[in-house]
């Protein structure tokens, strides 16, 4: 009797073969990852497990946006604390300017007190220019050539103007010009200090 079909397929060792194939076929990879086609694991893909642009989580996003806008916020911060030194700064400045101010206007005052020479009676107007303007003062005939030979300064105070000697305006001017409204400077030839033209003498 002829040999059946799987006696002779075990004479030919092909049955065992695929046999054994089975059973390790069966048995747990260490792996856990099913073989490939050529019976060796699958290998990863070059940039697998690195999520895309459009896999990335909406959270990474957002923490991008969140430093960008601390970042701004840092910004702004020191932007206004710069902002606000410099307005502490100036303001700093002009109080003491301001003091100074006061200051000074506290030692004209104090030097000019009691050394007016201003008589009620004078009625020769001496005409002088002070703060753009042309001003006028009154005084006598002996004040005027003294006035004019520079012996006599005029100097601005409370809105008055005092006729006072040539060492007090040049006390008060020493302080703080500004008041000083005619001191002529007898250096210059009989050429009023604050420029004033002859015809304006009287």
């Amino acid at each position: 009797m002829a040999d059946s079909l799987r006696d002779q397929l075990l004479k030919s060792g092909i049955v065992k073969q695929v046999q054994q194939e089975r059973v390790q076929q069966q048995r747990p990879r260490p792996d856990n990852r099913p073989p490939s086609r050529e019976g060796k694991p699958a290998q990863k893909k070059s940039g697998a497990g690195k999520p895309t642009n459009a896999q990335r989580s909406p959270a990474s996003n957002q923490g991008g946006r969140d430093q960008s806008e601390i970042d701004l916020a840092k910004a702004y911060a020191i932007r206004a604390q710069t902002e606000a030194s410099e307005r502490k700064r100036v303001e700093q400045e002009a109080a003491e300017q301001a003091r100074l101010r006061r200051e000074r206007k506290l030692k004209v005052q104090q030097t000019l007190e009691g050394k007016a020479l201003n008589k009620a009676d004078a009625d020769l107007p001496r005409n002088f220019q002070y703060g753009d303007k042309i001003r006028r003062i009154y005084v006598d005939a002996e004040q005027l050539r003294e006035l004019n030979a520079g012996e006599l300064g005029v100097v601005q105070q409370a809105g008055r103007y005092l006729l006072v000697s040539r060492a007090v305006a040049e006390e008060v001017k020493a302080i703080d010009p500004h008041p000083v409204a005619l001191l002529i400077d007898t250096q210059t030839d009989g050429i009023p200090e604050d420029g004033v033209p002859d015809d304006l003498m009287w």
